[in-house]
């Protein structure tokens, strides 16, 4: 203990402190390492958990001893080894993790179909729609979570009228629906659920919003189709016309507004017309009659019929024959009946109008100077937008092509690098992990070059030898043989380099002194030394 004591005295306090931190801090290091080399490569298992669903996948990663990590205020994220992601979802799904806060017809394999009443085996079956509703509409790609409330009134005994079933869904939301993602929505609600129609469903997002009103019936579902469809066509042609103008004025130098007027009213008509010149026979009817009269052969009496009658043959009456004949020929004649129907939403006026940029040319300070266009040029826009969007002077659409100067001037386009930049603007969460570590890496090796290996290099190239005894007297006549003394900051400077050299001028020194007594005993006994050299050569 005793060697110990003395060379921790020898050492002092600061030393011991510096060994100290230079421990710790490899050992710090070192274990960061092994740390992070040994830990599994985390990815995410599931995200936007409900808690009930994060609660229960929680509990069958610890049944199944799987290291995991949880992320966000409420433990929303999942992480667990990215190995074993693929897997450990199949296996989760089996089991019907996670549920998404909502069953399906999944609630009729736990429950015991005997013992259960008709009330709740019909609530259950509510249940289950609703549940399979809400993940059919999970699957579109905007919609991050939904609820389905389905209203599915009874039908009693000896009721005639029965009450429509009604939805209503509430939806959050990634982004914005459109209005055809909102009809899809109702029409597959619609579409699973027998005697729902889609004007009876209702859709709200998570911030209240009314996205589809089901309480107004039909009416309202066909006026917000035919406002949609006038945006629309309002929008289609505002596309064609920004892309055809922006051909020649440049991008972001026009401006384009289209008011379609639509005709909303429904017009059915009927007409019927014939043609007399195009007769067909529909049928044909022939009758003959004959007729034959004449006098009478005998007159029929009482006394004639008696026995001896006086019967005297009556002269031979004349004669009369009668022939008919009728045709009766039924035509028909050709006839048309033409029923036409209009439907709303037809474009009844077409208004145009298109504010173009002038020309901006560099002037004599070199400022770009503005310059409006010609009239021919303006001419030929307005052409190009007239076709463009089919103008029909007998319906009264207007086109209007203006050259104005717009309030700001056009920008100078930036070079912007497309991958490096924008890779460096927008790292992913992978990136940024790395960098960090990699930063962490980089601080503890800076930290371990300045607290080790500069104090061991430093230590090396310093004389052991105190400066004084350094010095001598051969420093002193060489400060004296310069004529004068040496300056203070040159003396720091150069102490070690001096101590250095001063330690290797006496090492040599020693060195010739040592090697002149050898040449010496040698001299001197010659036959002693030729032995010393033969015992040496024969021992190796």
């Amino acid at each position: 203990m005793k060697p110990i004591l003395e060379l921790v005295t020898k050492l002092g306090p600061a030393r011991l402190a510096a060994m100290a931190a230079v421990t710790l801090t490899l050992v710090g290091f070192f274990a960061f390492v092994i740390l992070r080399v040994s830990r599994p490569d985390m990815g995410v298992l599931f995200s936007d958990l409900s808690l009930q669903d994060s609660s229960a996948v929680i509990r069958e990663l610890d049944a199944r001893g799987i290291v995991y990590e949880t992320k966000g205020e409420m433990g929303q994220t999942l992480l667990a080894p990215r190995s074993d992601l693929a897997k450990l979802r199949m296996d989760l799904a089996g089991k019907g993790l996670p549920s998404q806060g909502g069953v399906g017809y999944e609630i009729f394999d736990k429950g015991d179909a005997f013992s259960s009443t008709s009330f709740v085996q019909n609530v259950n079956h509510l249940r289950a729609m609703e549940g399979e509703l809400a993940r059919s509409i999970r699957a579109i790609g905007r919609v991050q979570a939904a609820r389905v409330h389905l209203v599915m009134p009874e039908r009693r005994l000896f009721e005639r009228d029965r009450e429509a079933p009604s939805a209503a869904i509430v939806v959050k939301l990634m982004g914005d629906l459109d209005a055809s993602q909102v009809r899809a929505i109702r029409h597959l609600a619609a579409s699973a659920v027998e005697g729902l129609k889609p004007e009876r469903v209702s859709i709200v997002d998570e911030r209240g919003r009314l996205l589809a009103d089901g309480a107004r019936g039909a009416q309202a579902d066909g006026a917000g189709a035919l406002e949609e469809r006038q945006a629309g066509i309002e929008r289609r042609l505002r596309s064609q016309i920004e892309e055809i103008v922006a051909g020649i004025v440049g991008q972001g130098r026009a401006r384009v507004q289209v008011a379609a007027e639509l005709d909303l009213n429904r017009i059915e008509s009927r007409s019927e017309s014939f043609d007399p010149e195009s007769r067909v026979a529909r049928s044909t009817q022939t009758r003959t009659e004959n007729f034959l009269t004449g006098g009478a052969e005998g007159q029929v009496s009482v006394g004639n019929e008696l026995p001896g009658a006086n019967q005297n043959p009556a002269p031979p009456a004349q004669k009369d024959s009668t022939q008919k004949n009728e045709e009766t020929t039924n035509y028909e004649i050709s006839r048309v009946t033409k029923v036409e129907t209009l439907e709303g939403g037809r474009l009844k006026r077409l208004s145009v109008a298109v504010l173009v940029d002038g020309v901006y040319a560099p002037g004599a300070d070199g400022k770009p100077a503005y310059q409006p266009r010609s009239d021919a040029e303006i001419a030929r826009i307005a052409a190009l937008v007239r076709t463009a969007v089919g103008y029909d002077k007998a319906r009264g659409d207007q086109v209007e092509v203006v050259n104005l100067r717009f309030a700001e001037a056009p920008a100078a386009p930036d070079f912007v690098e497309p991958g490096l930049v924008q890779s460096l603007l927008s790292p992913t969460k992978d990136e940024v992990m790395r960098l960090v570590e990699l930063a962490v890496l980089s601080l503890l090796t800076l930290i371990v070059l300045m607290a080790v290996v500069r104090p061991l290099l430093r230590r090396v190239l310093e004389a052991e030898t105190p400066v004084a005894s350094l010095a001598g007297p051969a420093g002193a006549l060489a400060l004296a043989g310069a004529g004068g003394e040496m300056p203070a900051e040159m003396a720091i400077r150069d102490n070690s380099t001096n101590r250095f050299l001063e330690s290797a001028k006496l090492t040599g020194q020693i060195q010739a002194e040592t090697v002149e007594r050898v040449v010496d005993m040698v001299r001197a006994s010659p036959n002693e030394t030729v032995e010393v050299l033969r015992n040496w050569i024969h021992d190796s």
